[in-house]
């Protein structure tokens, strides 16, 4: 009888395993392994934001007159609003269609007294990728009267991030969405300037993900067609989606739009076309898509407002936009 040669049937196996084991290994470290670029971000915050209002007595001046208005400050809010002597926000719920082409949709119109009211937070209080908590959890941990889901920069590892004023990333890959402390809100194409370079401009936050939905109260010809991410598992943004997107009307006065999705009966999602028609007819200028999907989640006085994922289950994000209370 003729002897069968293991050994290599036992090297193709042991190569198989360990081809497998390392896909694995790769795979979770892209997905779910954090990776911690900065830790204990609020301190960074502070210790940036101190150096400069030391830097700008024009602006130490006014944060003093400011800190004196809040002490007289006079609150007042119910589920649809709120109202300080820094923010006026009211919600509302919106909904169009019948049957399976019901769409519904909340709308959040923030008037503001001073920009750097509208702040961003990170997941854990931590920099970097991977790192995740429901919008819910990062609102309620940094005091949010008013929270939507960010553009899930962990996602990806490109992209201008500048967050409450201090830069994290300065990788220009697509277009990307300024807020200034001037009030203004800009779309801009990432690979034409730097970080510091908006930094310097007066960039209070940035975000990118995309892509414009409106630009001087035009939609884009390509909104149709474009895609934020060519990653493998990167989701098409086309199709009706649930979504997430910040619009601007005037100078610190904007509005934030959720719409839910995949909930027959209840709401089947938008297009990027009929999601830019909708900021139109609020009256915006300009807006920008961000993540959307399951992530799309609004916040609002200690409760989500919508309905994620059209589960009532939020999922995980790497970053919200808020307003303290």
């Amino acid at each position: 009888m003729k002897k069968i040669k293991t050994k290599p049937v036992k090297i193709l196996v042991a190569t198989l395993i360990i081809a497998i084991t390392t896909g694995g290994y790769l795979a979770a470290d892209r997905f779910l392994i954090e990776h911690v670029e900065v830790d204990n971000v609020p301190n960074l915050t502070n210790i940036s934001n101190a150096q400069s209002l030391n830097d700008d007595s024009t602006s130490n001046d006014k944060s003093t007159s400011e800190s004196a208005d809040n002490n007289s400050d006079s609150t007042t809010s119910d589920d649809w609003n709120y109202k300080s002597n820094d923010v006026s926000l009211s919600v509302k719920e919106v909904s169009t269609g019948s049957g399976n082409n019901k769409v519904t949709y909340f709308v959040a119109d923030i008037q503001l007294s001073n920009a750097t009211e509208l702040k961003s937070a990170f997941a854990k209080n931590k920099f970097g990728r991977n790192i995740i908590q429901d919008t819910s959890i990062i609102a309620e941990n940094n005091g949010a009267v008013f929270a939507v889901n960010g553009d899930y920069y962990g996602f990806r590892t490109d992209g201008i991030v500048i967050r409450n004023g201090v830069i994290y990333r300065d990788e220009p890959a697509r277009t990307g969405l300024a807020f200034y402390k001037d009030g203004s809100m800009k779309i801009y194409d990432e690979t034409k300037t730097s970080a510091q370079e908006l930094l310097d401009a007066g960039v209070w936050n940035t975000l990118s993900f995309g892509p414009a939905l409106l630009i001087d109260s035009m939609m884009p010809s390509d909104i149709s067609e474009t895609e934020v991410d060519t990653n493998f598992g990167n989701h098409s943004i086309q199709g009706a989606n649930p979504r997430t997107g910040i619009g601007i009307i005037d100078e610190n006065h904007f509005v934030v739009v959720v719409v839910d999705g995949r909930s027959k009966g209840y709401s089947k999602g938008v297009t990027l076309t009929e999601f830019s028609q909708i900021f139109k007819d609020l009256g915006c200028t300009d807006a920008y898509n961000l993540d959307g999907g399951g992530s799309s989640t609004m916040y609002f006085n200690g409760r989500v407002v919508n309905n994620p994922q059209g589960k009532n289950r939020e999922r995980g994000v790497s970053d919200i936009l808020y307003i303290a209370g």
